[in-house]
Parts: structure tokens; C-alpha cells; sequence
């Protein structure tokens, strides 16, 4: 693989330069606020062979994240669309990266029935970028959103965009179908964006919230996200934090970042639940909405809350309809 092209050393940098000689080793134990009951229920493994059957890709499954079995009870799941094949490289992402090749004009009605099968609360629908698509794949947003506004009417819906490339029409097509929540996540503090977010910026991301925001007319909660683990401070994130505010960011999701693999950038530290406190504290006195932060916590956990739901969480309902 090219240097330029590693995620492990995005350009051919050092990146012990960046984050310090002090990383934590791929294979360690980790610390004991990580331990969580596998997922294998009934409920689980039935939807599992539900979502395989539709040939569809969900992030819980495949960033095996671990909080699938609680989501899939609470009646919330991830969706990827527009394939699994990423025209980005960030160094922390397990996403397969180079020249994508799906396209598929049926996929936003194949999730619609899986969402209205699985008996759905709130569903989140992301993508890998697609930045070889003209229109950066906001059209397959536009269609997803409105077959499950059609299949799944009592369905929450919330899109995970990728940023566009900072396009005004491709947000504007998506934002005009109204999504309940608009969430493109920041990812990391600006300073961490040539090591980890090659080809996006801290700044155009922003852009894109205050953007959505507008474009909503204050009918759709705009959201963002964060890691910790790789050498950024509290001050520094709480500077993130202040930027999002300033650009209209009502919801705030902050969770520890896990090294996939040793092709991808090492993890400075565990940050301890008492830290995550500490930052779920400064984000409120900021005057977030609602703000998620925690070791565990992922971009879409506890997504349900964030606006209102017309239904209990209590769980899958129709899996079987």
C-alpha cells in the first residue's frame, strides 16, 4: 500500500509525532467499563437473518458495536446504504476503502420493508462517502427517507450524511425531506483532522450543521460527534464542542475510540467514565439539548431519545409482520 494511502500513517507522516511515543499496544486487556453481555437472544439472531435476507448492511453488525442488543430491544438500528465501499480513507475506520461500485435503484425500498418488518421506532440511515457520485449519493438519502415514510409512517427517521464535499444542493435535496435528525459527525478535535480526517475539514463540517439547521427551519434536530482516545485534551474538546454550539448543534454524542486493527491509528488512552462525565457536564453548559457521552457510547446510541417518539421503546414489534 501507498504511504500516502495508509491509515495508519495518512501522507507518509510520523504519526508518534502527532499523538506521542506513549500509544496503547494493539492486544491489551482493556479497561473493565468495556465489558457488556454479548448480543445473541432470540430477538437478535432473528433479525439478524431478517436483515441478511434483504441483502442490507447495518453499522451495528459490522463496526460490532456494542450495543446492538440494547438498540435492536429499544426498536432503534443503523443503516448503511450506497454500498460498503468508502472514496475516503479516515484513519480511524474500519470501511473498506477505493473505487465503489454499488448502485442499486431498489436498496431504498429493500430498507423501508426491512425498518416496517423490524417494527422500528427510529431508524438511522448512513453511508460510506461517495464522493464519485455527482451528487455525493443524496439522492439515495432522498429516496430511503421517503419509502419509509410511506412503508414505516410511525418510524422516526435520522440521516448520518457524509459532509458532501461541502456542496450546497446535494444537503439542500436531503434536508427538504425533512428527516426528523440531521447528523454529520465532526469525528475528532480540528487539530486531529490531517492525522485522521484526511480530505475533509473541521470547518466545512460545521458549515454543514448551522446549513441543515437553517435549511430545516427548526423543523429537524441537528446533531454531531466525537472520539477520544487519540491525544486530544479536555479543553480541546470542549473548544469542539463551543464551534458546534455556535453553528446551532442541538444533540452531542461523545464515546471512546477502539483501534480496529494495526493498519489503523493506535489509541493514546482509555478515557475513564469519570472523564466522560466531566465532558457530558461541560456540553450542557454549553446549551446542548441532549448529550451523550460516555465509553461506550456511538453515534446512534440511545438515538431514540434525542426527539420525541410517538411509541414506547419496547423493542422490535412487527419482526414477524
Amino acid at each position: 500500500m501507498s504511504a500516502t494511502r495508509s491509515r495508519a500513517n495518512p501522507g507518509g507522516m510520523d504519526v508518534l509525532k502527532v499523538l506521542g511515543p506513549d500509544v496503547r499496544p494493539l492486544r491489551e486487556r482493556k479497561p473493565p467499563w468495556f465489558k457488556v453481555p454479548a448480543p445473541g437472544g432470540q430477538r437478535y439472531r432473528e433479525l439478524t437473518e431478517l436483515i441478511r435476507s434483504e441483502n442490507l448492511h447495518t453499522v451495528c453488525q459490522e463496526a460490532a458495536c456494542p450495543n446492538v442488543g440494547e438498540c435492536w430491544e429499544r426498536g432503534t438500528a443503523t443503516f448503511m446504504i450506497l454500498g460498503d465501499t468508502c472514496t475516503r480513507r479516515c484513519g480511524f475506520c474500519n470501511v473498506k476503502t477505493g473505487k465503489p461500485t454499488w448502485n442499486d435503484p431498489l436498496e431504498p425500498a429493500r430498507v423501508a420493508r426491512s425498518i416496517a418488518r423490524m417494527g422500528l421506532r427510529h431508524a438511522v440511515i448512513t453511508s460510506v462517502d461517495r464522493d464519485d457520485l455527482p451528487d455525493k449519493g443524496a439522492s439515495a438519502f432522498v429516496g430511503v427517507i421517503r419509502q419509509v415514510r410511506r412503508q414505516a409512517p410511525d418510524c422516526q427517521v435520522e440521516v448520518l450524511t457524509p459532509d458532501f464535499q461541502g456542496q450546497e444542493m446535494p444537503l439542500a435535496k436531503v434536508i427538504a425531506e425533512r428527516p426528523d435528525v440531521f447528523n454529520h459527525n465532526v469525528e475528532v478535535v480540528p487539530r486531529l483532522y490531517p492525522l485522521a480526517r484526511r480530505g475533509s475539514e473541521f470547518r466545512r463540517s460545521c458549515r454543514v450543521l448551522r446549513l441543515a439547521g437553517e435549511m430545516g427551519g427548526g423543523e429537524v434536530v441537528t446533531k454531531s460527534g466525537l472520539m477520544v482516545g487519540l491525544g486530544e485534551t479536555h479543553d480541546e474538546l470542549v473548544e469542539a464542542f463551543a464551534a458546534l454550539r455556535q453553528n446551532g448543534v442541538g444533540v452531542l454524542t461523545v464515546g471512546q475510540y477502539l483501534r480496529p486493527s494495526e493498519r489503523h491509528l493506535p489509541v493514546v488512552r482509555y478515557w475513564h467514565p469519570d472523564e466522560f462525565a466531566a465532558l457530558e457536564k461541560a456540553a450542557y453548559e454549553l446549551g446542548f439539548d441532549h448529550v451523550a457521552a460516555g465509553p461506550l457510547v456511538r453515534s446512534s446510541y440511545h438515538a431514540d431519545q434525542h426527539v420525541p417518539q410517538p411509541r414506547a421503546g419496547v423493542g422490535p414489534l412487527a419482526a414477524h409482520g
